[in-house]
């Protein structure tokens, strides 16, 4: 499903050159769990961005699906993924404006479903994490664990093909991030291609295939079996 070879990417400003991922090879295979670790700053999240196409690498080649996508435009990027890349970030990025329900059905909105398909998918996917007594709520009225689970839920509407999680547990505590791993476990029994980065040994312990990278290389890999939860 993805598949990089000799990837880097280079930041630049008048004064200085970073080079975030250097020559980088990557296969995931469709339907594989697999978790990225590394300390602060080895490229990490500069790699699931490009995964994600919301970056393009300086060099290299990246397909996914059997495509090309290294060098496409924005427009094309955006066009690529929607519907078929689910985020999870951390920080959340719910939009304050909209209720619960209004932000996970605002990727279906995009798809341009019919107004009745799209309350059928929320209205389910809010029972599944338990989150149908907050439907009317606003963000800002939710604790850090229910504004995960907001977030998961979004992510997974459209039933994307491959999840990207950036350290999905990183704002919650041991027994809500046992939650958000165990819904992404599903997501990936169910078929789905994850792949997540994670701070934490235990949670990358879950995934089919641990990588580590360092100053932008991939420096270690190991396949261990996935964790039932």
């Amino acid at each position: 499903m993805i598949k990089m070879e000799g990837v880097g990417r280079v930041f630049r400003t008048e004064e200085v050159e970073s080079t975030v991922l250097d020559d980088l090879s990557l296969e995931i295979k469709k339907g594989e769990f697999v978790s990225i670790m590394g300390p602060s700053g080895c490229g990490k999240s500069t790699l699931l961005n490009i995964i994600g196409l919301l970056d393009t690498p300086t060099r290299g080649s990246y397909q996914l699906e059997g495509i090309e996508v290294s060098a496409m435009k924005e427009k094309n990027r955006v066009a690529f993924r929607k519907g078929k890349i689910g985020f999870v970030f951390q920080s959340f990025n719910l939009i304050d404006e909209l209720t619960v329900f209004e932000n996970i059905e605002l990727p279906l909105v995009y798809l341009k479903m019919s107004s009745r398909e799209r309350r059928e998918k929320v209205e389910r996917i809010m029972k599944i994490f338990s989150i149908a007594n907050r439907r009317n709520h606003f963000p800002q009225q939710l604790s850090g664990g229910q504004q995960q689970r907001v977030a998961v839920a979004r992510a997974i509407v459209t039933s994307p093909k491959l999840i990207l999680a950036d350290e999905p547990t990183g704002n919650l505590d041991s027994k809500r991030g046992k939650i958000i791993m165990s819904s992404l476990i599903q997501l990936h029994k169910m078929g789905a291609t994850v792949v997540m980065v994670t701070h934490s040994p235990e949670f990358a312990d879950y995934a089919d295939r641990r990588i580590r990278l360092f100053d932008g290389k991939i420096i270690s890999q190991s396949v261990r079996e996935a964790l039932d939860v």
